[in-house]
């Protein structure tokens, strides 16, 4: 059977769309026993399968062995080193792709006037799905979503019996910043955010080549958990508010339980793939080891590609090994 389209290494991990999409850990010790990881704190102890996780957020006051670290990599599970509520980012480690045909093919439509603007369109299409935007400028387009976006939190303010006024949003302190539904709205969407580059780092994607948003290192991770709010993160913290339940870890785990109950996961996977490479077309094959040629296109590596050399000084012969770098 071929392996899945997104998976570039020979490592038989579970696949990203069946997996539990984030765990988040704080103040806690990390260590690996056989193929789970061991969260350990003062109350009890907890064992967590690997190969099931998504993404190991981990958060302030923790402490991780060198054996927990290698077999999260080993299980293609993304790290992610977090600060307080979860919602600054100070250091992550890759997933399970190790190819970059598809970092290689997102970057080609990103780089390129009219197929970008093509991927941009599908983006904004996949929030319009009952109407026809073929006639639509993106202009137009951005228009239609802000006022789409506006729509949905009156009309989720209005059902749930909390007022609503504007996004208030403060960048760097997100959490802190307006009233509780605009605090939720925040964690939520940061927690999102974390999902989404999991998933696109997991594939073999960049976090940073996006086609709506630009700029960023983060743009293409804007640009997918976009494609969700409407769906997730708005009518959670707007439900969330109405019960009283406005902290950052109340949002991160409601969403935590609205993606697994609405498989997000294999959406986020599919949608990717229908965005970068809709059917008809293929990633090309390539040695993921090679080597960039400007005539031949891609040539082998891991050989040593010098030429047979003959000191007659030295009566020493020099005769490249083709797979290793020794000469004899």
């Amino acid at each position: 059977m071929a392996e899945p389209w997104w998976r570039a290494g020979p490592q038989e991990v579970h696949r990203l769309e069946d997996r539990v999409s984030s765990l988040y850990v704080e103040r806690c010790h990390i260590d690996r026993d056989d193929n789970a990881v061991v969260l350990i704190n003062k109350a009890r102890v907890v064992h967590v399968p690997a190969a099931w996780l998504a993404v190991l957020l981990i958060g302030p006051g923790s402490r991780i062995t060198h054996g927990a670290v290698a077999l999260l990599a080993d299980s293609g599970t993304s790290m992610c080193w977090v600060g307080e509520q979860g919602v600054r980012l100070y250091a992550s480690g890759h997933g399970v792709a190790r190819g970059s045909q598809l970092q290689l093919r997102q970057a080609w439509l990103a780089t390129r006037p009219k197929e970008r603007v093509a991927v941009a369109r599908r983006m904004y299409e996949l929030r319009f799905p009952d109407e026809d935007t073929s006639g639509l400028t993106l202009q137009q387009l951005r228009g239609r979503e802000g006022t789409r976006v506006r729509r949905l939190y009156a009309k989720h303010s209005e059902r749930t019996g909390v007022t609503w006024t504007k996004r208030d949003y403060k960048p760097g302190d997100a959490f802190a910043a307006g009233d509780d539904v605009n605090r939720l709205l925040s964690a939520a969407n940061s927690a999102l955010y974390g999902i989404c580059h999991a998933v696109i780092t997991g594939i073999g994607a960049s976090p940073a080549l996006g086609f709506v948003h630009t700029g960023s290192a983060l743009s293409f991770v804007l640009d997918i958990a976009d494609l969700y709010k409407a769906e997730f993160t708005i009518p959670l913290a707007f439900d969330l508010a109405a019960k009283g339940l406005t902290s950052e870890r109340d949002a991160r785990t409601a969403l935590r339980d609205s993606v697994v109950q609405g498989k997000l996961l294999p959406r986020i996977v599919a949608d990717i793939r229908d965005l970068l490479v809709p059917k008809g077309t293929t990633l090309l094959e390539e040695d993921s080891g090679g080597l960039w040629d400007d005539g031949d296109g891609v040539v082998g590596g891991g050989r040593n590609w010098g030429t047979y050399v003959f000191d007659p000084d030295s009566h020493l012969d020099i005769i490249p090994d083709p797979v290793g770098d020794t000469a004899t």
